[in-house]
């Protein structure tokens, strides 16, 4: 590993004032670092900071760019040239001396799970850790000094500009169309992730979906490589007594949990004691209300079909709530999961290119609104059937035609649900 042993020496241009970015320079701040500029497209972000009054001259003076991870290279011609100096908060991190050892979890869907599967289980075997990243907690704002492990939730975006990443445990739980407006194509999302493993050394651990078995042995990575079974959960899944991780929708994160827990030496009964009292995070899948034999499911997270595709399959007798801005190249295929929807709820600004993926497929009717779609769905459900229906918002797609994020969609969603079914239920 190409380590920088002071950075001190080194001069910084902090490019992007979101979250990360401002960790960044409060990080700078803390170690004493004093050779640094900012700069973020936002007038009104750059108004606490020294104004820099020459980018250009700057982005080639300086030794690295510390890029906000939001930011693509593909439409900017002028970051694209400094390529090379472009670095990430998590290179900071690891540009540090931390004597804690890293798990760093990346994959296109069940990230935030997984990272809070491994705190729980963490925390219950009273190991100190740390947990932050892409999950909320830039990785430089986490005190860490104490931890035994850190776990680190690191996004596609992160990892395509990072140069100095190292786990000594590196998950990468699965690859499906996302990102692709960012990255430009699958092979460069793909590369993103497969970064986790290049400078990771023979005492290093590569936990690893078997479906990249061979990409991870053509890169010739040195990692001690461990494939990841569902089989292996399945047997001991009965005995976990918590119905959020009985589901199927949560088989792959705890695939990998368990075997992280092998190398731990947990043994099955302490880890199925461990894992009955995990409780889900907010908008995955989360069950929030049930009344008269209907349960309320807020999926919002489910920001591609893939992901929907998962929540679809766990259940049956679904009122399916879908819609929103459509991430590029994903398709709605729902030929092996109509046995298990109702009725299809379409909502958001994009009504034309998902009735055209299900029309003829499955019954639907345009609701445009989650407001309009909770009024449907109650009045759609006959109250004197005793059969379980379950209303779920999977929407397969973005929130940002309609909110800020699929945090509040979510929320949003919750909302009207609890005001509705009082008055329909």
């Amino acid at each position: 590993m190409n380590q920088i042993h002071n950075l001190k020496e080194l001069s910084f241009l902090v490019y992007g004032l979101g979250a990360s970015g401002r960790s960044v320079v409060k990080f700078f701040k803390k170690i004493k670092i004093k050779n640094y500029k900012v700069w973020d497209d936002s007038e009104k972000k750059k108004l606490k900071y020294p104004n820099l009054e020459n980018l250009n001259k700057t982005l080639k003076k300086v030794d690295f760019i510390v890029l906000s991870p939001g930011i693509t290279l593909l439409n900017n011609k002028r970051l694209k040239k400094y390529k090379k100096k472009i670095i990430t908060d998590i290179d900071l991190f690891y540009l540090t001396k931390n004597k804690s050892k890293t798990i760093v979890v990346t994959g296109t869907n069940g990230k935030s799970t997984t990272c809070k599967l491994l705190a729980h289980l963490l925390s219950y075997k009273k190991f100190k850790f740390s947990i932050g990243g892409n999950i909320g907690t830039p990785i430089l704002d986490l005190k860490h000094s104490k931890s035994q492990y850190v776990i680190i939730e690191a996004s596609s975006f992160q990892l395509s500009h990072s140069k100095f990443i190292c786990p000594d445990y590196a998950f990468f739980l699965n690859l499906t169309n996302d990102h692709l407006d960012w990255h430009g194509s699958k092979k460069d999302y793909l590369n993103s992730k497969l970064k986790i493993f290049s400078l990771q050394s023979k005492d290093n651990y590569a936990l690893i979906n078997k479906k990249f078995k061979k990409k991870f042995i053509e890169k010739n990575f040195l990692s001690k490589l461990l494939i990841s079974k569902i089989e292996e959960y399945e047997k001991i899944k009965h005995k976990i007594n918590n119905r959020y991780l009985n589901l199927n929708i949560n088989n792959e994160n705890m695939s990998f949990v368990l075997k992280f827990s092998k190398l731990l030496g947990i043994s099955d009964k302490s880890f199925i004691k461990a894992m009955k009292t995990f409780k889900g995070l907010p908008h995955r899948f989360e069950i929030f209300l049930k009344k008269n034999n209907i349960t309320f499911i807020n999926d919002s997270k489910a920001t591609s079909f893939k992901a929907a595709q998962v929540a679809l399959s766990s259940i049956k007798n679904v009122y399916w709530i879908l819609g929103g801005l459509p991430k590029k190249s994903d398709k709605i295929e729902i030929s092996d999961l109509k046995k298990n929807i109702i009725k299809c709820y379409l909502i958001g600004k994009n009504i034309t290119y998902f009735k055209k993926q299900i029309e003829g497929k499955i019954n639907f009717t345009v609701t445009k609104n989650l407001e309009n779609s909770i009024i449907s769905i109650l009045k759609d459900i006959k109250s004197k059937n005793n059969l379980k229906k379950n209303i779920l918002l999977s929407p397969a797609a973005a929130s940002f035609d309609q909110f800020d994020n699929f945090e509040s969609r979510g929320d949003e969603f919750k909302k009207i649900c609890f005001k509705y079914a009082r008055r329909f239920i």
